[in-house]
């Protein structure tokens, strides 16, 4: 079992940063793989970017590449997600996630993710 909790959500207008931590408690961090995923209004959850235990694979999606970055914290037990050139699409509750050690090819699907935050809300005014 691993508990997850975010932090760093807020609002913040258009072109802005914000940087996402997630605290992780439980079983060893290093051995998951690690994800952020949002959910907007009305739409459903998507993946956003994910980490593997190893960090050999990282992976982002098409609509943040470019201006996110996941990176890890092995000492600290801590995920983040650092986030620049926001735009008012990127306003949505960022949910944490972790995985036992799964496959490269499916790090980026959200059901093979067992362990989950409670989320964290940016608002990107324009």
């Amino acid at each position: 079992q691993v508990q997850l909790v975010e932090s760093g959500g807020g609002l913040v207008q258009a072109g802005g940063s914000l940087r996402l931590s997630c605290a992780a408690s439980g079983r060893t961090f290093s051995s998951f793989d690690m994800g952020w995923f949002r959910q907007a209004p009305g739409k459903e959850r998507e993946f956003v970017a994910a980490t593997a235990w190893s960090r050999v694979t990282t992976a982002y999606s098409g609509s943040v590449k470019g201006r996110f970055t996941i990176s890890r914290d092995t000492a600290k037990n801590t995920l983040y997600l650092q986030m620049n050139s926001l735009k008012s699409e990127d306003t949505a509750v960022y949910y944490c996630a972790a995985r036992d050690r799964g496959p490269p090819q499916s790090i980026a699907t959200m059901r093979t993710y067992d362990f989950w935050g409670q989320g964290t809300q940016v608002t990107v005014s324009s």
